[in-house]
């Protein structure tokens, strides 16, 4: 035999073929020693057949568990460290592609304080991505606070709003000099923004919305409005809509004729009641006529979204624009039209669980319907930006719309066809899908499932744009994540009855996995509950490394999708209305109930934490419920209902709480946090208090992250927990413990 005495080959016959191998990689085997090696240890496990036989899979499962440090729940030792998780927190905020076909994506990055960064797609696969914004300037707007839409793209050209004035620039994609210029006016500081603009190629304009905030931060006075884009001089922005509470999706047909947007008023939210206005644009480039196609009956709940115009054929007619939205209802509508329509409408309409895509008649300004589905195909409109369907170029008469949807947690990507009125999915890895953007015969699909993180991809098209032949990762959020794959935890989507007799709500449920450890026997694990923001948002059931963080250490974890939730159709949503503090309260207590009655957690460790809106349903668990024994509230508070506001009833907190602050916050100023902190401080409970300079309403920066995951950590396991921490944290003071 050449090499060393393979004396470990017959050590383990679990896995032979495998510890073979091995063997002939370390030692050099030639193929004759291979098989007499394969012979000798063949003999020797039949000898052992017998005994082989009687082993069966609890025994196996028994080998493993033994091979396991026994260890209590959430003091297991993980490679997923609050590092880790940091730098994997990259987000995305929106895609393009330029006039090479080559994707444009813009991602902030928690490594350079949350700079966010526009990148192009390499020319070859195997080549790198390339930075687009220079190293002085960040691409990110906060319109409406929540901003998005912070970029187009049109050919070579780039417009996009810069941090940290919110002035607009103009960069060039093949010039030498890529330097960008500003387009709209030097203010003094960051007091207007704008966001979701489109080029306007009739008047060599930019159309954008235009937050103006000079006279009121709080009652700002937002606008549609045009910029000049020629770089002769910068002028005032021209107001083409106006008087109106908020403004979005402001969309020009292929002309230039028309304008398509969206409007609503406060109080109401957008995807409560809004309106889609089309506007008829005269030579000088003002709007001279406006339409209401979807909106004006006050006994009609519409909330229309994401206009789009497109191209179609109708036989005698000529080739013409057309307007594209989503609309949610609570009306019936008629479904028997057919679809010969002129302008081209889909509504996301809601009845009866049912959504349903529409088709407007230009002449009389009727919609009809082109296709049913009972899925929502949006979501609520929380930032600008969003784009949940594409128009796809087709040789015949006939649209072709690749859209997403979501039904019970869960997205789908599909290509509607409207002649035939059919819709057929493709097969993607992703199982939750955000935007999309047409290519050159693909389609780049922002999406993640439950082992890929959030990720852009690109779906190649077949030649009749019906099926997909490929699939390949543009941009992740976390490329090097798989590495810890035997540490994931996978979702466990769980229905769960809620405090009102045969309604149900829904949530991911989280177990502790860690392959190096197991708990002590007859040990539940403790529970940490997760509250999503909005709270009209949702919890999706993807990989993500927070989460990970947790059960990779012993910990369970659950996202509740409370009623309110977007993704269960405008039923389930509008439990909300009015009953904010009330309903989605009471579904988080009953996750937690049900999790501890079907023995999967410990009841005497229930924690609950939350940022923004859940935030906010954190503290009011916390104080109106005796459910949690600690919690941890970022950037969460609300004073709009009193009597279900927390920060009014101080005194009604029982249990230990840990409370993260941004101090630029605008939309959850800092005092309300602080003024939860004295009050508990000086009513005896165990508190601690976080503030960060330089964040907002949500944390960028790494380290930032980082802190912010550990300190939570080593607050609950001190306080509720009873073990120790396997990581090295320097736990910061605990008020009224340490």
């Amino acid at each position: 035999m050449e090499g060393r005495e393979a004396g470990p080959l017959f050590l383990k016959y679990k896995n032979a073929d495998w510890v073979i191998q091995k063997t002939i990689t370390h030692t050099r085997l030639s193929s004759s020693s291979f098989n007499r090696i394969r012979q000798r240890f063949s003999s020797r496990v039949q000898t052992n057949s017998h005994r082989r036989h009687q082993m069966t899979t609890s025994s196996s499962l028994e080998a493993k568990q033994l091979e396991k440090i026994v260890a209590p729940y959430g003091s297991w030792k993980s490679p997923i460290s609050a590092d880790v998780v940091s730098g994997a927190s990259k987000r995305l905020g929106g895609t393009a592609v330029d006039s090479f076909g080559r994707l444009i994506w813009l991602e902030s990055r928690p490594s350079e304080s949350g700079r966010a960064v526009l990148v192009r797609e390499p020319e070859r696969p195997e080549g790198e991505p390339v930075d687009i914004t220079p190293k002085d300037y960040a691409v990110r707007t906060v319109a409406q606070e929540y901003g998005g839409g912070a970029f187009s793209v049109s050919g070579d050209t780039i417009i996009f709003s810069n941090y940290r004035d919110q002035r607009l620039y103009k960069q060039s994609l093949s010039s030498n000099d890529s330097t960008p210029t500003p387009l709209t006016p030097d203010y003094g500081g960051p007091v207007i923004s704008y966001a979701d603009g489109v080029f306007d190629a009739r008047f060599n304009r930019f159309v954008t919305v235009q937050e103006d905030r000079r006279e009121s931060s709080i009652n700002s006075i937002t606008t549609i409005v045009s910029v000049g884009i020629d770089g002769k001089d910068i002028r005032e922005p021209e107001v083409l809509v106006g008087g109106t509470d908020f403004y979005a999706f402001p969309r020009l047909d292929l002309k230039g004729e028309r304008l398509a947007w969206i409007e609503w008023c406060h109080p109401n939210m957008p995807w409560d009641q809004s309106q889609l206005w089309v506007g008829y644009i005269s030579e000088k480039g003002e709007i001279y006529k406006r339409i209401c196609v979807a909106g004006s009956d006050p006994s009609m709940k519409e909330s229309p979204i994401e206009p789009k115009w497109s191209s179609k054929v109708f036989w005698r007619q000529r080739r013409v624009c057309s307007v594209l939205c989503l609309l949610e209802s609570a009306v019936s509508l008629d479904n028997n039209y057919l679809s010969v329509g002129i302008n081209w409408l889909s509504y996301d309409t809601y009845f009866r669980n049912a959504h349903f895509l529409y088709q407007q008649v230009e002449s009389s300004n009727e919609v009809i319907s082109v296709y049913s589905l009972d899925a929502e195909f949006s979501k609520p409109l929380w930032v600008f930006g969003m784009n949940s369907y594409e128009f796809i170029q087709s040789h015949e008469s006939k649209n072709i719309i690749a859209c997403s949807y979501r039904q019970k947690g869960r997205s789908y990507l599909g290509i509607l066809d409207d002649v035939h009125g059919s819709l057929s999915l493709l097969n993607t890895p992703f199982t939750d899908i955000d935007n999309i953007t047409l290519g050159i015969n693909c389609l780049y699909v922002e999406g993640a499932s439950e082992v890929h993180p959030s990720a852009v991809a690109k779906v190649t098209l077949d030649n009749h744009k019906m099926k997909a032949v490929d699939f390949r990762i543009i941009w992740s959020s976390s490329p090097d994540c798989l590495k810890y794959q035997s540490y994931f935890s996978l979702p466990e989507f769980i229905e769960f009855p809620t405090e009102v007799p045969g309604q149900t709500a829904f949530a991911y449920f989280y177990p502790p996995s860690n392959p190096n450890y197991q708990a002590p026997q007859g040990e539940k694990p403790p529970l940490l509950l997760e509250s999503h923001g909005g709270p009209t948002s949702e919890s999706h059931g993807i990989l993500n490394l927070s989460i990970q963080y947790w059960t990779s250490r012993g910990w369970a974890y659950v996202n509740v999708n409370y009623g309110g939730s977007t993704g269960y159709g405008r039923e389930y949503r509008e439990r909300l209305l009015n009953r904010w503090g009330i309903v989605d309260v009471n579904d988080c207590c009953s996750c937690a109930r049900y999790l501890v009655d079907s023995g999967k957690v410990d009841g005497e460790r229930l924690c609950i934490t939350g940022g923004s809106a859940g935030g906010y349903t954190t503290l009011a668990a916390l104080a109106f419920r005796d459910t949690f024994k600690a919690g941890s509230s970022l950037c969460g508070s609300e004073r709009d209902y009193y009597d279900r506001s927390p920060i009014n009833f101080v005194d009604k907190f029982s249990c230990p709480i840990i409370l993260f602050q941004g101090l630029e916050d605008k939309v959850v100023p800092p005092d309300q946090a602080r003024k939860i902190y004295h009050a508990l401080k000086e009513k005896g409970l165990p508190v601690a208090h976080v503030e960060y300079e330089g964040e907002q309403h949500g944390f960028r920066k790494a380290e930032n992250i980082k802190f912010t995951l550990e300190q939570q950590m080593v607050f609950f396991a001190r306080l509720v927990g009873h073990f120790k921490v396997a990581d090295e944290i320097n736990p910061i003071k605990i008020d009224n413990f340490d």
